[in-house]
């Protein structure tokens, strides 16, 4: 019998009901369990608004471990400041146009769907969803193929020309033989073409460039959130022009008079469509919609970075010098707080909360409390923590729990468990899925086994059958946490907490002082560069 949050009827209940409920009694990992559960019992789609990105994508391989089965589409948000002078990375846009393509795409109504996100990205507008549908690119073996045609698809559609494809949406033309990277592909594809005949399809690794595989067909799809055909640039120059005035001076309305691209075009993106549409519009007026605990908190706080950036960019425009850049209205570009309030009023919505609620009409305690940590053991000396935490699991299961040590990877579950062996809790067996984790007991018992699982949380939760007790709980830290590469545009979205005069530490120049954003132009173009001072 397949353990739920409630009973399944009560799970179906909760995910039919309209309006608004707080679902509380639900710590973080519990709210995966929960997210996974509602979303099948309410079939179509759902959507989960997480607070930040690193939450979503932890929430995604929470789900996963779950409901391997469920279908997942992730819409990253744009890795880039408000008013930018660089838009979203080719690779966040490839993914986010992936994921828009799925949703606008008709499918099967019945089959569960849930949307992954977080809040930043669900106040950004979107191209409508009938632009996107339309900009398909099928071939199949055997098809005339114009390289002419296929060039026009790729600049409209925001693909980037490469000596060498590597990275989604990319691409490169070397006679009759063409290399793309599609937004929604494992891999890049080589196309073969004999004359105007598409004569092969192959499939090929992006790092020895050798074929993998045979295709018989491909299907391309926007990489980029502005499309520039001729009736979009003629909609983005009379909208620039309305409300900026003239503009011969301007690099990026040059630019896309002339039918090329320019960093930061996505920050003008409703000039080049007639309407937007918000991702509600996406998802249907049926959508359940599931928010993480202290969401709206991000959005708020999210909407006043924008507010500071569009005031700044508007009040260095009024500065003589430098490049102007010309800020769009912010309810042009995003949602504000009465439009979110709005857009969730028409959908069935869950606000999970982990506090323990009285509950009402408008609240259900759905019963998990958070773990319990070890902080006090590791404070001690004269105690042995992972004695501590053998026997707290050993009784957990003698009464009636099943009980899971969450690792946020294979190597520190590894370790965990060896950890655990050493301390009286042998073969501790890793559970592949949730499911599979309920599949291993001992029949006739009401003991349960203890395992462990690959399940990204920080924290453990507790119910009336499951216990689960996070790396960080017996640590308070985790075992191996994943290496990431920094990137500038996160550093850059660190440096807005900084103000004029706060100290800093260069990694190699040492303790200098800020001194605010300066606007530098480097090779023809501007960039926001960080200003410090050294004695």
């Amino acid at each position: 019998m397949t353990e739920t949050l409630q009973s399944p009827a009560e799970v179906a209940r909760l995910a039919r009901l309209s309006g608004r409920l707080t679902l509380a009694g639900a710590p973080e990992g519990f709210d995966a369990l929960a997210t996974a559960q509602l979303a099948r019992a309410h079939g179509g789609v759902s959507v989960f608004i997480a607070r930040d990105t690193a939450r979503a994508g932890a929430f995604v391989d929470a789900v996963r471990f779950f409901d391997p089965e469920l279908e997942l589409i992730e819409l990253p948000g744009w890795d880039c400041l408000p008013y930018d002078r660089v838009g979203p990375s080719a690779g966040v846009s490839a993914s986010r146009m992936a994921a828009l393509s799925r949703l606008a795409s008709p499918g099967a109504a019945a089959a569960p769907r849930l949307v992954i996100t977080a809040a930043s990205s669900v106040i950004q507008r979107l191209p409508p969803r009938d632009v996107i549908r339309k900009a398909t690119f099928f071939a199949r073996v055997g098809n005339d193929v114009a390289i002419a045609d296929l060039e026009r698809y790729f600049a409209v559609n925001g693909y980037i020309r490469a000596s060498t494809v590597s990275e989604r949406g990319e691409f490169a033309i070397r006679g009759g033989v063409i290399d793309v990277y599609p937004p929604t592909a494992d891999e890049p594809v080589r196309l073969d073409l004999f004359g105007d005949t598409l004569d092969a399809i192959r499939g090929f690794d992006a790092m020895t460039q050798r074929s993998t595989r045979q295709l018989r067909e491909i299907e391309l799809l926007p990489v980029s959130e502005a499309l520039v055909d001729a009736a979009a640039i003629s909609r983005f120059r009379s909208g620039f022009v309305a409300l900026f005035g003239a503009a011969a001076d301007d690099p990026l309305y040059a630019a896309i008079s002339e039918g090329g691209r320019r960093g930061g075009m996505e920050h003008y993106l409703p000039l080049f469509y007639e309407t937007t549409e918000t991702l509600f519009d996406y998802l249907g007026p049926d959508a359940l919609v599931l928010v993480d605990h202290q969401a709206t908190d991000a959005r708020d706080e999210r909407l006043s970075m924008i507010a500071d950036a569009y005031d700044a960019r508007r009040e260095a425009a009024q500065v003589r010098g430098g490049t102007i850049y010309r800020p769009l209205p912010v309810e042009r570009l995003y949602l504000d707080q009465t439009a979110w309030d709005l857009k969730l009023a028409e959908h069935p919505v869950r606000v999970f909360s982990p506090f323990v609620e009285e509950p009402s009409a408008t609240v259900v305690d759905l019963g998990a409390r958070p773990g319990r940590s070890f902080a006090a053991e590791r404070a001690q000396d004269s105690v042995n923590l992972f004695e501590a935490v053998t026997d707290h699991a050993k009784a957990l299961g003698r009464d009636g729990k099943r009980v899971l040590f969450a690792s946020w990877s294979d190597g520190s579950s590894d370790r965990l468990a060896s950890m655990l062996g050493d301390h009286g809790l042998a073969g501790v067996r890793l559970a592949t899925s949730w499911s599979d984790a309920q599949s291993f007991g001992v029949a006739g018992t009401r003991a349960k086994p203890v395992q462990r699982a690959i399940l990204p949380v920080d924290h453990g939760f507790v119910t009336q059958s499951l216990a689960v007790i996070s790396e960080t709980d017996i640590l308070g830290d985790r075992l191996a946490r994943p290496r990431r590469k920094r990137r500038a545009q996160n550093f850059l979205a660190e440096a807005t907490s900084l103000t004029p005069g706060d100290l800093v530490v260069h990694i190699d120049h040492g303790i200098g002082r800020y001194s605010g954003l300066r606007t530098l132009d480097v090779n023809g173009a501007p960039h926001d560069c960080l200003d410090l001072q050294y004695g």
